[in-house]
């Protein structure tokens, strides 16, 4: 058997201002050859997967392109059509081959392609043929396209938000492939949309115990796979929004009604899996009632991994106001800030404008009376198994507040995963009363270890959780909760 393996993806935020091009790319993820280095990308685990599950059967494996780009705005062009060009000449290169495995987002958009991954999967089936197996591992937080079923032989999804189970996914999906491409399957997909827009923590009920019902049925009376696309509500493309995709052995189970009963039930869920986000101020008010810390909070609005600048001040803002003091918050890109803090020096104190760069987003730039106190060239943070790059970092503490607000500033834009982020600056957060964290909801298996509390803040920012006032203009309608009628069809 001969596997060929490819990567390529990215989360598109449609109203992102950062233009997803090709020096994004490089620096977050790009390899050839299989040639992962020692701390892999999150998307080039299951290229891992792949070739080590296929070598220990004694399969010929060819390597193609692993590339992924820290979340941004749309994706130019001419780049995402670079990158395919050059998958597609690898594989007609390699061929023939018995299987073809990706890993991919699910919800990358470029200026011309409104979904890359259906459009370049759609071009492997041309060069494979109808009968060659093509398996796709996404994002939960994917668009998915009946087009994108209909050119796949499976589709697995990551289960769990935070993506701790990526590895397990890629598994899943190389045994079904394996079993197809050795004609001891024949796997049939069916999709059924939810027609709502969403964003659903899985460690949270109830949607941890609906997601462990749906594991109790996978394996059993010829149900394969099950997964559960999120969708990303600000990717504005036909697609976007929840879907449940069914994967069985042939006709052997029923899996369009089986994915109905799934997305039907999902529906009535749906008020109650949202992330419990609170409006700044009632966070804020929640964390000065706190008995003690520390207390948590997301910064979700302002979230790297969701294509935010990952530079907003709104947050840091109403706490200095509040006087809130004995606080750490991060993280901040901001290479300008970073520089001065280098070039002034550890112990120094300078007056420092920091934040507020990309436009009304990302608010006003604040003034500060900061003391530098730690500088790391080539900063590191933990991240979902891998290890994430923050560039040259610096930590500050604003001055004039109860103990100081510590902030770390980055030079490469990243969410905020785990705690090493702000140790890796000599920030301590577990000795913290108030930890702000730039995330959605990838920081929660690092925190909730040292947190007394968790507070989801939907600030405002790049990302705005009242789907309502979003300016969406492809996003197929009706969808819950912008119509009232989403659901009567």
């Amino acid at each position: 058997m001969h596997l060929f393996t490819a990567c390529l993806g990215t989360e598109t935020n449609t109203f992102s201002p950062i233009p997803t091009g090709a020096r994004l790319f490089a620096e977050t993820a790009l390899t050839r050859g299989g040639d992962y280095g020692p701390t892999p990308n999150l998307f080039a685990l299951p290229m891992i997967v792949f070739r080590d599950r296929a070598r220990a059967r004694g399969w010929r494996v060819t390597e193609s392109l692993c590339a992924f780009a820290m979340p941004a705005g749309t994706t130019v062009q001419r780049v995402y059509e670079a990158f395919r060009a050059e998958i597609l000449a690898d594989l007609a290169k390699a061929m023939p081959v018995d299987a073809v495995l990706l890993s991919l987002h699910g919800a990358m958009v470029a200026e011309a392609t409104v979904s890359c991954e259906t459009d370049l999967v759609q071009c492997i089936r041309a060069v494979v043929g109808p009968d060659v197996p093509v398996g796709v591992e996404l994002d939960l937080h994917c668009h998915l396209t009946d087009e994108l079923v209909a050119a796949s032989t499976a589709i697995v999804i990551f289960k769990e938000y935070p993506h701790i189970d990526v590895r397990e996914r890629a598994a899943e999906l190389f045994d079904m492939v394996a079993a197809a491409a050795e004609g001891r399957a024949a796997p049939r997909m069916a999709l059924f949309d939810c027609r709502m827009l969403g964003l659903y923590p899985t460690g949270i009920e109830p949607m941890a115990s609906f997601l462990r019902r749906i594991r109790g049925l996978e394996g059993r009376d010829g149900v394969l796979s099950i997964s559960i696309g999120h969708g990303f509500p600000w990717g504005d493309v036909p697609e976007a929004g929840t879907r449940v995709l069914v994967v069985t052995d042939g006709d052997r189970a029923d899996g369009g009604g089986l994915a109905r009963a799934l997305g039907l039930e999902l529906r009535e869920l749906r008020p109650r899996i949202e992330a419990p986000w609170l409006p700044l101020d009632a966070a804020l008010d929640r964390a000065l009632a706190a008995p003690e810390g520390p207390i948590v909070m997301a910064d979700m609005a302002d979230n790297a991994g969701g294509g935010a600048p990952s530079d907003s001040t709104f947050v840091l803002r109403a706490m200095l106001e509040r006087g809130m003091g004995d606080a750490a918050l991060g993280c901040i890109w901001d290479p300008g800030a970073v520089a001065l803090a280098f070039e002034a020096g550890e112990g120094a104190r300078l007056p420092l404008r920091v934040g507020g760069k990309l436009g009304p987003m990302s608010g006003d730039p604040i003034d500060l009376d900061a003391t530098v106190t730690r500088l790391t060239r080539d900063a590191h943070q933990d991240g979902l198994g891998t290890r994430v790059a923050m560039g040259d970092s610096a930590a500050v503490r604003a001055q004039g507040v109860n103990g100081g607000i510590d902030i770390v500033l980055i030079s490469r834009r990243t969410q905020t995963f785990t705690p090493s982020a702000f140790t890796g600056v000599g920030i301590d957060p577990a000795a913290r009363r108030y930890v702000v964290v730039k995330s959605m909801n990838h920081f929660r298996t690092g925190f909730e270890p040292i947190a007394k509390a968790i507070l989801y803040v939907a600030a405002p920012g790049a990302i705005d959780f009242d789907y309502r006032r979003i300016a969406y203009r492809r996003l197929r309608r009706p969808i819950y909760p912008l119509d009232p009628d989403a659901w009567t069809g």
